[in-house]
C-alpha cells in the first residue's frame, strides 16, 4: 500500500511538483533565470536611453531630409502632383495596352500656393521630420523591442522572434502602397474635382503635404494588422473561427477606419479597403497557422 502510494506521488524540490518544475523553467522571467532585477528608477533611466537614441536616428535622417530640400520637395513630395510621375505612366502604358489614352495625363488643372508667411518653411521643418521618422522607422522599433523584450518570457522570445523585421517590412510596403498607389489617384481625383468649372483648384501647401503624410503613415500603420493578430493569437485571445465569424463587421470598421484616413472620395476610400481585406483575410491564415503549431505542441508535450 505503501508503495502504491509513493508511485503515485510526484517527487517535491522546493515545494513544487516535477511538472510543475518543467512549467516553470519553460515560462520563466529573465529574472528567474538568474539576471540582475532592475528597480522602476533604473527602468526609466534605461528607457530614457532607449528614446534618447530613438531621437537622435530620427534627427539624422530629419536633418539629411532638410538639407536635400531640391531632391525632397521637387522629386518626393510635389512628385505626384506631376503628370510624368512613375504611377501615372504606369496607367498610361496599361491604357496603351487597352488602346486608350484616357489614363495618359497632360497635365493636372491646379496649383499649390503657401498662403503663409511663415508657411514654406513650417512644412519644409514637418516634412523633415516626418521623413526621418519613416527612414528611421526599423531603428526607432528595434530600440522600442530592446526594452520590452527583457521582460518577456523565454516562451514568448521564441514565439517573437523577427518582430523587428516584419514589423519594419509591413511598414514599409504600407509606406510604399500610400505614396504610390493611394496619394496619386488621390490627388489626380482631387485636383480634377470641379463642381463648376468657373471655380479654380488653388490647394494651400498645409493642406496638400498633409493629404500626403496622412495618407502615407496611415497605410504604413494599417499594415500592421497581420503582426496585431499575430500576437493576439499567440496569446489565445482572438481564434481563426472568430475572425471569420465577425469578418463581415471588420468589413464595416475597415469602411469606416478608410473614410477616416482618406480625403472624402470613394476612390480612394476603395484603394485603402481593398488591401485592409485581403490583410484580414492573411491574418485569418496567419491564425489558423498559429493554432495548429500551439495545437501540435500541446501534442509533444502531452
Amino acid at each position: 500500500m505503501e508503495e502504491q502510494t509513493g508511485n503515485q506521488l510526484q517527487p517535491q524540490e522546493n515545494g513544487l511538483s516535477t511538472h510543475e518544475d518543467k512549467i516553470v523553467e519553460k515560462y520563466a522571467a529573465p529574472e528567474e533565470e538568474g539576471e540582475k532585477q532592475m528597480s522602476f528608477l533604473e527602468h526609466l533611466e534605461e528607457l530614457r536611453w532607449h528614446i534618447i537614441r530613438s531621437m537622435a536616428a530620427i534627427m539624422v535622417f530629419a536633418v539629411a531630409a532638410f538639407a536635400a530640400k531640391e531632391f525632397v520637395w521637387g522629386f518626393l513630395i510635389l512628385g505626384p502632383t506631376e503628370p510624368d510621375f512613375w504611377t501615372f505612366r504606369q496607367f498610361c502604358k496599361i491604357g496603351s495596352l487597352v488602346g486608350s489614352e484616357y489614363f495618359c495625363l497632360e497635365e493636372m488643372p491646379f496649383i499649390i500656393q503657401s498662403r503663409k508667411m511663415t508657411g514654406q518653411f513650417t512644412m519644409h521643418i514637418y516634412s523633415s521630420a516626418v521623413i526621418g521618422l519613416i527612414a528611421a522607422f526599423p531603428y526607432v522599433f528595434f530600440e522600442i523591442w530592446r526594452f520590452i523584450s527583457p521582460g518577456l518570457y523565454e516562451q514568448e522570445r521564441k514565439l517573437s522572434r523577427g518582430a523587428v523585421f516584419f514589423v519594419s517590412t509591413l511598414f514599409l510596403i504600407g509606406v510604399l502602397f500610400g505614396y504610390f498607389v493611394v496619394t496619386p489617384i488621390s490627388v489626380n481625383f482631387l485636383g480634377n474635382y470641379q463642381v463648376d468649372p468657373s471655380i479654380l483648384n488653388e490647394f494651400d501647401i498645409t493642406s496638400y503635404v498633409g493629404i500626403l503624410i496622412t495618407l502615407v503613415l496611415a497605410c504604413g500603420l494599417l499594415f500592421q494588422l497581420p503582426i496585431v493578430v499575430y500576437f493576439l493569437s499567440k496569446a489565445g485571445i482572438i481564434t481563426p473561427s472568430a475572425l471569420i465569424t465577425y469578418r463581415r463587421h471588420a468589413i464595416v470598421i475597415i469602411l469606416i477606419i478608410s473614410a477616416l484616413v482618406t480625403p472624402p472620395d470613394p476612390v480612394t476610400q476603395l484603394l485603402v479597403t481593398f488591401p485592409l481585406i485581403l490583410l484580414y483575410q492573411a491574418s485569418i491564415l496567419i491564425s489558423k497557422w498559429v493554432l495548429r503549431k500551439r495545437m501540435e505542441a500541446e501534442a509533444q508535450e502531452s
